[in-house]
């Protein structure tokens, strides 16, 4: 089970439930296309918050921020 979630909320939101569950945050980014992508600790932290918030779920593809330069550092 992956430990990634696509949620349609904001990220403070999904940070308070995280701390309300007692889940461990491994990442969390801003989408591009809205909500957040969440990365838990662990894949039961994961499978909690789908069970949490299971109707912020996103289905699908996303638009993520690119993280990386796209050349060679000057």
């Amino acid at each position: 089970m992956t430990r990634t979630l696509l949620l349609s909320m904001k990220a403070g939101d999904v940070m308070a439930g995280c701390l309300r569950e007692n889940v461990g945050v491994s990442a969390i980014e801003q989408l591009v296309s809205g909500g957040v992508r969440l990365v838990c600790m662990s894949s039961n932290g994961a499978a909690r918050m789908r069970m949490v918030l299971k109707e912020k779920l996103i289905e699908g593809e996303v638009v993520r921020e690119r993280f990386r330069p796209r050349g060679a550092p000057r």
